[in-house]
């Protein structure tokens, strides 16, 4: 397609001579540029992704895929029979009965808002991403039905460790001789967790079902079924057969409806800054038609000379070509090497800013997660290159063409 005589003068041309030191910064300036635009987008784009997947497979792990909830306050009375007739549902995997509840923890003066979930010890057991990341203490003691498990960060911020007594208050009050008085108990701490999502570790209780039960009113009940399906992204085609199993007097919420609000908000944000990022990319392409349109401009005489030896139009539009596309190429596969290796180690790299700096960068309580994930898609990294290449192969074609325009006899005589 080239030459090797246009390979020649066109890089030739992007050699710096001390006349053309300005030419020269301008072209390092469009370099830096894409290679810094191109980075950012893949490293922006990869900590997107990351969040997105942690976020998922935390909320999703912990939660279920689908939750069959009682529409009365009786809760669901056969839970057990549900449980094992919404498991005969094709897609459906697992069927827990849970009950959920919101109360008031307090210990030694000190209190914090938490949500209890009361579940079956052999069912917590199958939920690997929080029986695989206990801290400290035991489950067994929790699936004896005798203590409860509580959040790692929950447990520091109250100075509680397994063994100690905690205090729930539940907002429902109970009817005594002397008035409504609020539900209160202490139960033992079995266990603490950390599954690295500060809304959970936190905020989140665990309770055997059987004192949940009692706690909350709803003894010989459970007050939803939750559903883990083979993929979750099948939840839409399950919903009609897990409704009809589940009969009229519960309703059906998948993952998408409950969290549609969060993931949205993630996909708007991803694409918006995108869109942003990708002016810097488009602002280092103009520098390189600002550049070429001065090399062209210093180069006149040249052109004019290799005219008149036999150079046609399109070799010398060729060469231009070659030359603003070579500071593409080589901008596109910097800033991939930079972008790259900085997405493959941004939490490493938060820490060694924050060792330095002395200030938290990143607060879990702000981003949810305690580290900072990144996930590279190679079809993003392929488009965003594909974008940064048609980008600055297209800024190239107007000085080009205005080198390949340029009239031999005109150039020479103002020369």
């Amino acid at each position: 397609m080239f030459s090797p005589f246009e390979r020649l003068v066109a890089f030739r041309y992007l050699r710096s001579r001390r006349a053309e030191g300005f030419v020269s910064v301008i072209t390092a300036f469009s370099l830096i540029g894409i290679a810094l635009g191109v980075a950012t987008l893949i490293v922006v784009m990869s900590v997107m992704n990351g969040f997105r997947e942690e976020l998922l497979t935390r909320i999703l792990g912990l939660n279920g895929h689908m939750t069959v909830k009682a529409v009365s306050a009786e809760g669901i009375t056969d839970y057990g029979g549900l449980a094992m007739q919404l498991e005969d549902v094709e897609g459906v995997v697992s069927a827990t009965p849970i009950i959920e509840g919101q109360v008031m923890a307090t210990v030694r003066g000190a209190a914090t808002g938490a949500i209890v979930r009361g579940i079956d010890g052999s069912d917590l057991a199958n939920i690997k991403i929080l029986a695989g990341n206990i801290t400290r203490g035991s489950i067994e003691v929790f699936k004896a039905g005798e203590g409860i498990l509580i959040g790692d960060r929950m447990a520091r911020r109250l100075g509680l460790d397994p063994g100690d007594k905690l205090g729930l208050i539940s907002p429902e009050s109970t009817a005594t001789a002397f008035g409504s008085v609020p539900r209160a108990r202490n139960y033992t701490v079995a266990a603490t967790f950390e599954i690295g999502m500060y809304e959970y570790d936190s905020g989140f209780i665990f309770m055997p079902l059987g004192l949940a039960q009692v706690h909350f009113k709803l003894k010989g009940a459970a007050s939803a079924i939750e559903l883990m399906t083979i993929d979750a992204d099948s939840v839409g085609a399950l919903r009609g057969p897990v409704r009809d199993s589940a009969g009229p007097a519960t309703r059906v919420v998948d993952w998408r409806q409950q969290h549609a609000h969060f993931f949205n908000a993630l996909q708007v944000e991803r694409n918006v800054m995108f869109v942003i990022l990708a002016l810097i990319v488009l602002v280092a392409a103009f520098n390189i038609i600002a550049g070429l349109i001065m090399v062209v401009k210093d180069k006149g005489r040249d052109i004019a000379i290799l005219r008149t030896m036999g150079a046609t139009r399109g070799q010398v539009m060729r060469i231009f070509f070659m030359n603003g596309a070579a500071i593409g190429v080589a901008g596109t596969l910097l800033g991939v090497g930079l972008g790259l290796a900085f997405a493959t180690n941004i939490d490493a790299i938060r820490s060694w800013i924050e060792s330095l700096s002395g200030a938290e960068l990143f607060a879990p309580e702000i981003r949810f997660l305690s580290q900072l994930p990144a996930k590279i898609d190679g079809g993003e990294v392929a488009a965003i290159v594909g974008m940064a290449l048609g980008l600055s192969f297209l800024a190239t074609l107007y000085p080009a063409f205005r080198a390949a325009r340029l009239d031999p006899v005109e150039a020479l005589r103002y020369e």
